[in-house]
């Protein structure tokens, strides 16, 4: 148990990461830092020790401007880090890219994970008006959860996996008086020799208890989301009318942690069409909408990330149009997942199902 002192907890974590760079643990922190106006955070590379008391970094900002599997798939894609860099993380991006390795888009090697209990995040523009008025959204995301109120984001309310899994070092901070003291766990033998070079004493979780409450209560939720989801976008007429606001901007393609084809279909000459052809198309029923192809865009972006989708939400805080892409593609990817009887992120073993073949799944599809 790391102690915390005047319920600092920001301190103390700071402190750890520090300890590691001072005592040669890891050679740099991938770790969240807020901005100088204090309104969000960005990801940021330390590999000096003393750095991190000028910036002050923040692993416990209940905000997301980008799922950080990205970063560390744009710094590993080419190959291995050849030092060794620990990377702080919340359970949606850890799960996120424990995908991207498995396809071949990043590459886990010298990389320690340091996975943090997610409390949920903020709308991007909430987190910055509440920080604005001078309130900690830190502070306020505390002690929301402790009332047993959640106004994070839709992505966070309906998440059943808001402890980390598949980390090297875990950061326990439900089932704990967290203002007290936080539970510190190595989880790999990498993870416990790490610790034991920082000089902290790695810890068992024994919170079961709490994380099976509240996984209980978040499916709950996420189930009566799906139903209700289900309704409102079944049949043509009601998948049309959710997306008839897209502009085609694609940026719920950009941030997408899992779409990762660096030639996109949709953004390729395949859709660069002269004036007559527009007229033609809008002749065959004497219109057409503009921007063309949205629909036909995201459905295709649906079958492709579905299996491997990790609920993190960033497409829909990216979406201009307020588009409600969290719990269409939730309860798609959901539903999808549950055949192949595949969890995103589950395990850095298990092969996404399109690139393996078992002779006896999908028995009720084809032929016995």
């Amino acid at each position: 148990m790391l102690e915390v002192k005047n319920k600092d907890i920001r301190t103390a974590l700071n402190n750890v990461f520090a300890e590691m760079l001072k005592k040669g643990a890891v050679d740099a922190i991938l770790v969240p830092v807020e901005t100088p106006t204090g309104t969000n955070v960005v990801q940021t590379l330390v590999k000096n020790a003393d750095k991190l008391v000028g910036v002050d970094p923040n692993a416990l900002a209940p905000v997301m401007p980008v799922n950080s599997a990205k970063i560390i798939s744009e710094m590993t894609r080419l190959g291995a880090s050849k030092k060794k860099i620990a990377v702080v993380l919340k359970p949606c991006e850890i799960r996120a890219l424990v995908e991207l390795s498995k396809l071949k888009q990043a590459n886990l090697e010298n990389i320690v994970v340091i996975g943090v209990d997610c409390f949920g995040t903020y709308y991007v523009k909430d987190y910055a008006e509440m920080a604005s008025k001078g309130k900690s959204p830190t502070a306020e995301v505390l002690k929301s959860f402790k009332e047993g109120k959640e106004d994070t984001r839709i992505a966070c309310r309906v998440c059943e996996y808001f402890v980390p899994e598949n980390a090297d070092i875990t950061i326990g901070l439900i089932g704990t008086d967290a203002e007290r003291g936080i539970l510190i766990s190595g989880n790999t033998e990498e993870g416990k020799k790490i610790l034991e070079k920082t000089g902290i004493k790695s810890d068992e979780l024994k919170r079961d208890d709490a994380v099976s409450k509240l996984a209980s209560a978040r499916i709950k939720k996420r189930d009566e989301l799906f139903e209700k989801t289900q309704k409102e976008v079944s049949g043509w007429d009601n998948l049309v009318s959710v997306f008839s606001t897209c502009i085609g901007c694609h940026n719920c393609m950009t941030v997408c942690p899992i779409c990762y084809c660096k030639e996109c279909f949709f953004e390729s000459p395949t859709f660069e069409e002269e004036a007559d052809s527009f007229l033609r198309r809008a002749g065959k029923r004497g219109l057409m909408r503009m921007p063309a192809d949205t629909l036909l865009f995201h459905l295709t972006r649906m079958n492709h990330m579905c299996l491997s989708c990790v609920g993190c939400g960033m497409c829909e805080q990216a979406c201009p149009s307020s588009i409600p892409l969290t719990k269409i593609f939730r309860t798609v990817g959901h539903n999808a997942q549950k055949i192949f009887d595949y969890v995103p992120g589950r395990s850095k073993d298990e092969k996404p199902p399109l690139t393996t073949f078992k002779e006896d799944e999908l028995k009720g599809v084809g032929e016995e």
